[in-house]
């Protein structure tokens, strides 16, 4: 028996053509396992869509990259790429301009499934790049490059560092070159179609059937390039077995398109191509408009621009605070314990201990000593060091480590406007087959039009863009209020909260103004050199009251060993000198008896020296706030302190405020566990220091800091000092957005109403419909940025 004639068949991914090692699956053919995985977890989220907007879209294995990307095992070449490396992993953000849909998303973000080493992906699709996590355990940059060049998503790499900006233009040109297309046609269609609008084609009957020719081969480009989006997205929407807003759309369009061609072709009448090409050149202008706006008011990247984080810096001898942006490379910064490191720097004292958990989610500190390269992101554990700035700083990278998902909160959110759309999409399209069946029996010349208006005026894009304008302006009067939230989400969060719990110290006092007094025997110059030198390190509010006290001006006396313990109190060794500050218990001392302020005892060298009175001021306005706060929430404080306090405390605040002291941080996050174990919505209000616990646990944890130089993970919020008398102002807009909200939904469906109405009668063409569905957007747009800036503005924020 002769064998059968071998028949090569391609791989279904690449398109390669298989040979011996050809593996089946799903009735289809793969030259090897990675073209098969690929597929498989594409299939396994009904995203095989990926296959239908181009055929074989996955690049050769037999013919990877042919040492495309050998330079970037080049070590210098790695470190201007790297946003960070320990030795045992990495992490590197590149730009990916093949990022076009869900899929693109989905397979970037599950790039572990490919290559086991990597941790975790997570693309920003506005800018088109994923930032890309992985251990170096037998995988390495250049085999990453390699991995994303494999399924079809090349990186632009471009060791100039290009502007985001012009590579996003660079990515969207399509819809300029598109928008281009669909003027040139719709101005020509036009003008052609003038005999037809003058009543001049008797006169020119034997040019009639050329201009309808030219007109419906003019539209063509239009239809099949110019508008291909629509398409793209419905056929996918619906190989999903979704039906999103560009359904009824691309519907619309094929079903105009094949009814002015029957015409012409037949020779029956002129067909709509001057309505067809019109529409999709007004849709182009609307999806222009869209980005533009999206683009100007991206609360979702440019909020990050407003990010509070601060360091100090050397400069001719003087230390200031900064502002991270203004960080340039060549600048000394001083960070001091628990600060991040804010941009990639070199140590240039002895040694330093160093915290990637921010970025690698490992807590064990790294020792680096001078000399060493600190790459942004670190956190300084122990005592402070000095640092040479090697790059500007990129906010959008300190922010993507608050934002990461290591500090995420478990969170339920209901995204009303997918479901409002889908089965407001199926509604559209009974109505419109109702119509064009109902005008087919009565006037049968307007059963197209009216079907196509019906489509096109009803698209809810100004339902979709309610919420997220809504809480963009939000974020902008937020931020001009030195109010940062960690993203948009926080927002509904905020508009639950019924309960508020306020930390004490550095929370609702102030640090700058508090009076301390020293009680013991007169300090020497030395014993105040060496006290200052201990806490300088520290970043804890009483630490840099103490610090400021002392009036220290430079030291002969240097850092040996710095540690901070949460609630207890400062230990350092200074010169080969022990100095403890804190609480009695922790430095050895007797407690006071019926003190009647707060107070942090020191010792130097294993001996009580004294101990500070610190008398607090609270903020401005406390008072008017929390009694403000109390009509509409419920408020509890919680301290570390003893009760010298309690009585003045009590003075100022509302009745049945539950008060708690000497509250540890495990205290105060059991606090927060019971409020919201009796069904309360906490929000914790805490310097981010000892609270780190309960502003994590809470359901909010806003940071409050004067120097705003922390930097809180487990915080939703930064709040700047100056903001907190605005607390209460802040909250009610929260409220009263979500009525904003609300009113943008009733103008949206108002608007489709009133334009179904006209549409069904037969009183609206789609090339109106094309025009009045971007100006519905733009409504909702105004109305919403308006309403928020004004009602902002009517509480003086």
């Amino acid at each position: 028996m002769s064998n059968p004639v071998a028949i090569k068949t391609s791989c279904y991914h690449c398109g390669d053509p298989c040979e011996t090692d050809q593996i089946e699956f799903d009735d289809k053919s793969f030259c090897c396992a990675g073209c098969k995985t690929v597929y498989e977890i594409l299939s396994e989220n009904d995203l095989c869509d990926y296959y239908d907007l181009e055929a074989n879209p996955g690049v050769s294995q037999s013919n990877q990259s042919n040492g495309l990307f050998e330079y970037l095992e080049n070590a210098e070449v790695k470190k201007q790429l790297l946003d960070f490396s320990d030795g045992e992993q990495e992490k590197v953000t590149l730009f990916v301009p093949n990022i076009h849909c869900s899929s693109c998303i989905w397979l970037l973000e599950h790039l572990d499934r490919l290559a086991p080493q990597v941790i975790h992906a997570n693309v920003n699709f506005t800018q088109r790049k994923v930032s890309i996590h992985y251990k170096t355990d037998g995988f390495s940059l250049k085999q990453l490059a390699e991995l994303l060049h494999r399924i079809g998503y090349g990186a632009v790499i471009n060791l100039e560092a290009q502007e985001d900006a012009e590579q996003v233009h660079q990515a969207d040109k399509k819809l300029w070159v598109k928008l281009g297309v669909a003027g040139f046609c719709f101005g020509n269609v036009m003008l052609l179609s003038f005999p037809e609008y003058l009543g001049l084609s008797e006169l020119e009957r034997e040019y009639q059937t050329i201009f309808r020719w030219i007109s419906a081969l003019m539209a063509v480009p239009v239809v099949f390039y110019a508008a291909s989006d629509y398409f793209i997205s419905a056929f996918k929407s619906l190989r999903q077995h979704f039906i999103n807003i560009d359904v009824p759309i691309a519907l619309g369009i094929i079903t105009l398109f094949v009814r002015s061609f029957y015409e012409v072709a037949a020779n029956v009448g002129s067909g709509y191509f001057d309505s067809l090409v019109s529409l999709i050149f007004f849709l182009l202008i609307g999806k222009w408009f869209q980005h533009k706006t999206y683009r100007n008011l991206s609360f979702d990247r440019d909020y990050k621009s407003y990010f509070p984080l601060a360091v100090l810096r050397k400069k001719d001898n003087a230390v200031d605070a900064v502002m991270v942006k203004d960080i340039k490379k060549g600048d000394e910064l001083i960070i001091r314990n628990t600060e991040v490191v804010p941009a990639d720097a070199i140590l240039i004292d002895g040694e330093a201990s160093i915290d990637y958990s921010f970025v690698t989610g490992e807590s064990a500190a790294v020792a680096k000593a001078k000399g060493d390269l600190v790459y942004a992101g670190g956190r300084l554990v122990g005592k402070q060091a000095h640092f040479i700035a090697q790059k500007d700083v990129s906010q959008s990278y300190l922010t993507s480590l608050w934002n990461d998902q290591a500090f995420e909160k478990e969170r339920k959110s209901k995204r009303l406007i997918d479901q409002v759309s889908q089965y407001f999409t199926v509604i559209i399209m009974l109505v419109a087959t109702g119509a064009a069946v109902y005008w087919q029996q009565v006037d049968p010349s307007k059963t197209w039009l009216v079907f196509t208006a019906v489509l096109i005026v009803a698209c809810p894009c100004a339902l979709a863009l309610a919420t997220p304008f809504t809480w963009g302006s939000v974020l902008r009067v937020f931020s001009r209020n030195q109010f940062y939230l960690k993203n948009a989400d926080i927002i509904e969060d905020l508009q639950k909260i019924d309960t508020i719990v306020f930390d004490k110290t550095g929370t609702i006092t102030e640090t700058a103004s508090q009076d301390l007094e020293f009680v013991g025997e007169p300090l020497t110059e030395g014993e105040r050199a060496m006290t200052s030198m201990a806490v300088a390190s520290s970043t804890h509010p009483l630490s840099r009251r103490v610090n400021q006290s002392l009036k220290v001006s430079g030291s002969a006396y240097s850092l040996e060993q710095f540690d901070e313990l949460s609630g207890k109190g400062v230990f350092a060794v200074v010169s080969g000198v022990e100095v403890k500050l804190g609480s009695a218990k922790f430095v050895g001392a007797k407690a006071s008896e019926a003190a009647e302020t707060s107070e942090v005892f020191l010792s130097i060298g294993g001996k009580v020296r004294g101990r500070f009175l610190v008398k607090n001021t609270y903020r401005r306005g406390f008072k008017a706030l929390v009694d403000d706060l109390a009509a509409h929430f419920k408020l509890s404080v919680l301290s570390g302190d003893n009760e010298a306090e309690k009585e003045r405390l009590q003075t100022l605040l509302p009745e049945g405020t539950s008060i708690r002291f000497q509250q540890s941080p495990h205290n105060k996050l059991q606090v927060v566990k019971g409020l919201q174990a009796a069904g309360a919505n906490v929000m914790m209000m805490g310097d981010g220091l000892n609270d780190a616990g309960a502003l994590k646990q809470s359901n909010v944890g806003v940071a409050v800091t004067e120097d705003i130089s922390m930097f809180s993970p487990a915080s939703d919020a930064i709040m700047h000092a100056n903001a907190f008398g605005a607390l209460s102002k802040l909250m009610a807009l929260v409220k009263q957005a979500k009525w904003v909200v609300i009113a943008s939904f009733v103008i949206s469906f108002m608007y489709n109403i009133g334009g179904l109405t006209f549409a069904v009668a037969g009183w609206l063409t789609p090339l109106f419909a094309a025009i009045l569905m971007p100006l519905s957007s733009i409504s909702v747009v105004l109305f919403t940025t308006l309403i928020i800036n004004w009602l902002g503005k009517r509480k003086g924020l």
